[in-house]
């Protein structure tokens, strides 16, 4: 049961309203809000208990690192509207400072993949044989024509060479120039193949454009997941699918220095929550045993009926 006591006891501090801006734009780890606010850690984890403790936020271990995010919507969805209507003081300092922490780990996971992208496809495969993850997904899709297909985080596009021939155009984005000229390499003779340099947070496509969009072992290494697939789920139209091909959640934590992953591995929670919070419902799931890490796929599905649905009807 909420406490408003609790409530507005945990937003009565400077710092505290501070950290609850910040989460509201991405979630971050209790050593970047010490860097972001400019406070010692165990002054911050303070902080982020009494939050906690009221609910307004939750804290997630992953490995050494624990990162901390947002409250469940019904409580937090209150309190944001209502700073929103009453303004909160602007901190341009920590508006700096974030932008900073977003730029280093976009460096880091930049210079990881250009030192790597001719090696992408064979680290992929360390994990976990790479043939079983793609049989699973043409399973997971079914059979037949995949309609509009965006492969987000292309890579050396071998999700558009897997799933090209089923679509109507298919479209893979990726930041990496380099990247994406390997993956023009690979698809030179496939006509119904685009690539554009693009980030996934912002793909280049309209509203409901989209039939299937894929995020093939990209997640792990996103600053925000959540609004990788809100993003995602925006590209869809109705009866859209979204599939995502990652890793469960696992403790290698030398993959965050080795190879740069930001985030190790998923729960079935996490990824359900974030596709209830980007307007899908979960389809499928399915669990891959095998290689170094597990890995999982999970299928989520946008309201409504598809076109060609209705015409199959």
């Amino acid at each position: 049961m909420v406490n408003p006591l609790d409530i507005f006891s945990a937003l009565g501090d400077a710092t505290r309203l501070r950290i609850m801006a910040l989460l509201r734009q991405m979630e971050l780890s209790v050593g970047e809000l010490a860097q972001v606010l400019g406070q010692s850690q165990p002054r911050v984890s303070r902080h982020v208990k009494i939050l906690c403790d009221a609910g307004l936020a939750e804290r997630r271990k992953e490995g050494s690192w624990v990162f901390v995010v947002l409250g469940r919507g019904d409580i937090v969805g209150p309190v944001a509207a209502a700073l929103d209507a009453w303004g909160q003081p602007d901190s341009g300092t920590d508006a700096a400072r974030l932008a900073a922490v977003r730029a280093d780990r976009a460096a880091a996971a930049a210079s990881w993949f250009q030192s790597h992208a001719r090696e992408w496809d064979a680290i992929r495969s360390l994990h976990v044989a790479e043939e079983q993850v793609e049989a699973a997904m043409q399973t997971a899709l079914g059979e037949g024509d995949v309609g509009t297909l965006i492969d987000i985080g292309t890579g050396t596009g071998r999700m558009l060479e897997l799933f090209a021939g089923r679509a109507v155009h298919a479209l893979g984005i990726d930041r990496s120039s380099e990247m994406l000229r390997l993956a023009r390499a690979k698809l030179a003779g496939v006509a119904n193949a685009e690539l554009r340099q693009a980030d996934l947070y912002a793909l280049p496509v309209d509203d409901g454009a989209v039939d299937v969009a894929i995020l093939h072992h990209v997640l792990h290494f996103a600053q925000q997941p959540g609004a990788a697939i809100t993003e995602a789920a925006r590209a869809l139209g109705p009866g859209g699918r979204l599939l995502i091909a990652d890793f469960a959640s696992h403790d290698r934590e030398e993959l965050r220095t080795r190879d740069a992953h930001v985030r190790l591995g998923f729960s079935d929670a996490q990824i359900e929550g974030w596709f209830e919070a980007a307007g899908l419902t979960p389809a499928r799931t399915d669990m891959l045993d095998g290689g170094e890490l597990t890995v999982k796929l999970w299928l989520g599905r946008k309201a409504g009926v598809h076109l060609r649905e209705v015409k199959a009807a």
